[in-house]
C-alpha cells in the first residue's frame, strides 16, 4: 500500500469520530485490549503521563512534552484531532511519525486481522492509539504524554498505567456520550485515576472537584488541586510582541525572531516564589489555568525525572510551538490583526470572547463555523452582537450548513453573510477589514484545520 492508500483505508474503512461523530464512538476497552495483546503491549516499555478533561488537554499535553523535551528526554506525544496532517497525532520530540511507519503498521494489522478475525473492526481512534503506542516503543522514548480522545473511563488510551494523571477543566461537551450533568461527565473523566497514581486537577467547579477527589480517595491516589499548589499572576503581551524584546534572562539563544505575542507569568509554589518572568509563547488566557496544572504535574514528575530543572521549564514554556501545537489564540497576521482559536464549545467560546473584548481593535469581524453535534445555541448566545459575521462550514459531514448557522445566529442578533467554504469566508473578512480591525476565526477544529 502507498501512504495515500493507507490514509484512505484509515479514513474510509474505519469508523472515524472526527468525520461522522457519535456513530463512530465505540465505548469499552475490548477492541484496544485485543489490538494491544497482538502488538505485545508496547506502552509498557516506557512511563506515560495521561491527560484528560474537556478543554485544555492539547495545551497541557504540548506544554508537558515541551518541558520534558527541553530537559533532555526523548518524548512521545499522542494528541487528537489533527488539523492538517494525520501524522500530527503521533510525534517524538516534535517530529511526526514517518509515512513508512504508518503504512507498515496498517499493513501488519490488515494482514493479521483480515485473516484471523475478519469480523473485528476497531474504530479509527482505537487503531491510531495502538499505532502511537507501537511507534513510541520502536523509537525508544523515555516518556510519553498521552491525551485522552473522549471521556476517560472507556477511552482506548485508558489501558495505560501512567506515572501521573492530569485532568483539565471539565464542562459540557459530548453530553450524549458522557452524560448530561457536570457530575456525570466528571465521573467519566475520573476514570483515568488509577490506584496509587497521583492525579493533578485544574481549576473546576466545586461539584466537579468533589467527584474527582472522591474517586482519588476511593482508589488511594494522592489528589493535587493545582490552584492550591500553584499561584500564578499573568500579563498578556501585545500580539505584535517580538522575541527580540524579551529580557535576556528569558530569551533563548537561537530562537526564531517571529511575531509571537504570548504572556509572562509570575509563579509561586505553595505561597513561595518559584518562577519569575516565566514566558509562555501561547497567548490564550485559558492557558493560565492550564499552566497551573502543568506546573503542578512538573513538580510531581521532578521526583522521577531528575533532569527537569528551572531552565527546562523556562525553555519548555517558551518554545512550546516546537512541539507542533497550532490554533491556540494563534496570530496569523497583524494588519489587520487576524487571530484563530480552536475553542469549540460553550466554555471555550466564553474564554475566547472575553479575550476578544480586551484585545484593542476598531471593528470586529467574525468568521464562524460549527459542527452539528455541538450545543450551537450555547455558543451563539456568547458571541458579541457588535460584529460583522461571515458564517461558513468546514468540508466534513458533521459540519452544520452555513445557512442553518446563520438562521440560528439571527435569533441572537448576529448578522452577516454566508460563505460555502472557510477560504471564501476568510478572504471576505480580510478584504473588508481595516488595518486597525480584528478578524477572529473559530467555532470548530475543522474550521481551523482548513484555515
Amino acid at each position: 500500500m502507498t501512504y495515500e492508500a493507507t490514509l484512505q483505508y484509515l479514513y474510509n474503512q474505519l469508523p472515524q469520530f472526527q468525520l461522522t461523530g457519535q456513530s463512530a464512538y465505540k465505548p469499552g476497552l475490548d477492541n484496544i485490549l485485543t489490538l494491544d495483546a497482538y502488538y505485545g503491549s508496547p506502552h509498557c516499555n516506557y512511563p506515560c503521563i495521561h491527560v484528560a478533561g474537556t478543554n485544555g488537554k492539547g495545551s497541557v499535553s504540548h506544554l508537558l512534552a515541551s518541558v520534558l523535551q527541553q530537559a533532555g528526554y526523548r518524548v512521545g506525544l499522542f494528541t487528537s484531532p489533527h488539523l492538517k496532517d494525520f501524522r500530527e497525532r503521533i510525534r517524538v520530540n516534535g517530529k511526526m511519525i514517518s509515512k513508512a511507519a504508518v503504512v507498515r503498521f496498517v499493513q501488519r494489522y490488515r494482514e493479521h486481522f483480515t485473516e484471523t478475525e475478519p469480523a473485528f473492526q476497531p474504530s479509527f481512534f482505537e487503531l491510531t492509539t495502538e499505532m502511537a503506542f507501537c511507534w513510541f516503543a520502536e523509537q525508544k522514548v523515555d516518556v510519553a504524554v498521552i491525551e485522552v480522545g473522549l471521556g476517560g473511563r472507556l477511552d482506548s488510551t485508558n489501558i495505560i498505567t501512567p506515572v501521573v494523571s492530569a485532568i483539565t477543566s471539565i464542562s459540557f461537551d459530548h453530553v450524549a456520550l458522557l452524560g448530561d450533568t457536570l457530575e456525570k461527565i466528571a465521573a467519566e473523566k475520573a476514570g483515568i485515576i488509577k490506584p496509587g497514581i497521583p492525579v493533578a486537577v485544574a481549576r473546576n467547579p466545586e461539584n466537579v472537584c468533589e467527584v474527582l477527589a472522591g474517586k482519588a480517595r476511593e482508589v488511594g491516589s494522592a489528589y493535587h488541586y493545582a490552584p492550591d499548589e500553584i499561584t500564578l499572576q499573568a500579563e498578556s503581551l501585545p500580539e505584535t510582541f517580538s522575541v527580540e524584546a524579551l529580557p535576556s534572562a528569558i530569551a533563548s539563544p537561537g530562537q526564531d525572531n517571529k511575531l509571537l505575542g504570548g504572556q509572562v507569568f509570575q509563579v509561586q509554589y505553595q505561597q513561595q516564589p518559584w518562577l519569575q518572568d516565566l514566558y509562555c509563547a501561547l497567548g490564550g488566557w485559558y492557558v493560565r489555568e492550564n499552566a497551573q496544572l502543568v506546573l503542578t504535574v512538573i513538580r510531581l514528575l521532578a521526583r522521577q525525572f531528575a533532569k527537569i530543572d528551572e531552565r527546562a521549564v523556562r525553555r519548555g514554556f517558551e518554545q512550546v510551538v516546537k512541539t507542533g501545537i497550532r490554533g491556540r489564540w494563534e496570530v496569523l497576521q497583524t494588519r489587520p490583526l487576524c487571530i484563530c482559536d480552536t475553542g469549540h464549545n460553550e466554555a471555550g467560546i466564553r474564554q475566547v470572547t472575553a479575550q476578544i473584548a480586551r484585545t484593542p481593535h476598531h471593528r470586529l469581524h467574525v468568521v464562524f463555523g460549527v459542527v452539528n453535534d455541538k450545543d450551537v445555541t450555547a455558543m451563539l448566545r456568547l458571541l458579541p452582537k457588535e460584529a460583522v459575521y461571515y458564517f461558513t462550514k468546514a468540508s466534513v459531514p458533521r459540519a452544520l450548513p452555513e445557512t442553518v448557522l446563520a438562521e440560528k445566529a439571527a435569533a441572537f442578533g448576529l448578522k452577516g453573510r454566508c460563505y460555502p467554504t472557510v477560504a471564501e469566508a476568510r478572504q471576505a473578512a480580510l478584504s473588508a477589514a481595516a488595518d486597525d480591525d480584528l478578524v477572529y476565526i473559530g467555532g470548530s477544529n475543522f474550521v481551523i484545520a482548513e484555515l
